[in-house]
């Protein structure tokens, strides 16, 4: 690391995707935390769509925010930008570092480059990707670990696998685990329960929550059945709750046909954000029986609600969750098994809510972005 101080960075924040889903909660937990540990005198400039320049500006006062082309909110144009626009910009700031949060980068930047990989699953889980975007991602990723200075992942699992699979050099990665809003995601009060069950449309009945991206990866069909399984005998079952985007799994609309007309099954799509923690924290579980993550999000928000959480030992999920979690696999008679096993012990329920609560308190923004300054004071160097 070179001595003085540390390096003027150009975040490339223009693959926010709107709906703030997983990349969307990085870049905005990194930005804020930055605006909070800036004495350390890293020097920032961010470009990003026009519709995120008011969000970033009052997030990060003492930065230099871009906006981009109004062209790159279509990934075609975003993507060629990227290589011709991006480098220019990145010489008209100054930048000494560049960074890109989500797989791709510039082949040729003109200073040094850091890329975020956020998780191997396009090797690890191919059968889980159409063929368009697993050979996307697969060829991004490769380039990424060719070409950029440092490279950054969530969690340990991730950097593991890339050096397992593609022979990475475990020199130039950093691990930098998420963080979690806890303004955001808290404890909920029971009138933010109350509020998210009214719009639900639930009353008083009780529910297993998921929240996530309907894609295949996230074994939203085997949830379905196994909560079918796991309830289908009991006197009041719980509703299950599936919320998040559309995604492009068609097997859960099959799952969903054979659910039995005496269970109640919500999709209510995106819920608002000031509405989750009532939702996540309400809920007897928060079942999340995932094939693999890079990180876990999910996991950490639901968590930091209070909620007893049901996920998978796979890959990066033991790392986010620890003994705080219970956990089953991915197949839908033991999801039946352990969640059955969960809703009648609610003193393990309690213990698993207080467990994960205090865990998630160790995942802070403000490390990951301690991490971040660093591996960019690396890459400068």
């Amino acid at each position: 690391m070179t001595a003085g101080r540390p390096p003027r960075v150009l975040i490339d924040a223009t693959s926010v995707p709107a709906d703030r889903g997983g990349v969307g909660r990085y870049v905005d937990g990194l930005l804020g935390a930055l605006g909070q540990v800036c004495g350390s005198g890293v020097e920032l400039a961010v470009v990003s769509l026009r519709t995120d320049l008011e969000r970033y500006t009052r997030m990060l006062p003492g930065a230099e925010i871009i906006p981009a082309p109004a062209a790159v909110a279509h990934r075609p144009a975003r993507l060629a930008w990227e290589q011709t626009g991006l480098p220019l910009l990145a010489q008209q700031v100054g930048a000494q570092v560049l960074h890109s949060p989500f797989y791709t980068c510039p082949l040729r930047a003109g200073c040094p480059v850091t890329v975020t990989v956020h998780d191997a699953t396009f090797f690890t889980e191919p059968e889980h990707y159409d063929k368009s975007r697993r050979t996307f991602f697969r060829s991004a990723i490769k380039t990424s670990l060719r070409r950029a200075d440092r490279v950054i992942v969530p969690s340990k699992a991730t950097r593991d696998e890339l050096i397992r699979l593609l022979d990475a050099d475990p020199t130039r990665i950093d691990v930098a685990y998420h963080g979690v809003d806890h303004a955001a995601f808290h404890a909920p009060s029971e009138e933010e329960k109350a509020r998210v069950r009214a719009r639900l449309g639930l009353g008083s009945q009780s529910y297993v929550a998921f929240l996530g991206a309907k894609e295949p990866r996230k074994n939203v069909p085997n949830l379905i059945r196994g909560w079918a399984r796991a309830v289908v005998d009991r006197e009041n079952p719980p509703a299950l709750v599936i919320a998040g985007g559309q995604g492009h799994d068609d097997d859960i609309d099959r799952a969903v046909a054979d659910v039995p007309s005496h269970l109640r099954l919500l999709r209510p799509g995106y819920l608002r954000y000031a509405d989750l923690p009532g939702f996540l924290g309400g809920a007897l579980v928060a079942a999340y029986p995932s094939y693999g993550e890079g990180f876990g999000l999910p996991i950490l928000e639901a968590m930091a609600c209070a909620a007893p959480v049901l996920t998978t030992p796979r890959l990066s999920l033991p790392e986010v969750g620890g003994d705080a979690v219970a956990y089953t696999s991915e197949a839908p008679d033991q999801i039946a098994t352990d969640l059955a096993a969960l809703l009648d012990d609610e003193q393990r329920r309690l213990a698993l809510a207080k467990a994960g609560f205090d865990r998630a308190k160790e995942f802070t923004w403000e490390s990951s972005a301690e991490v971040h300054i660093a591996a960019w004071s690396r890459a400068r160097a």
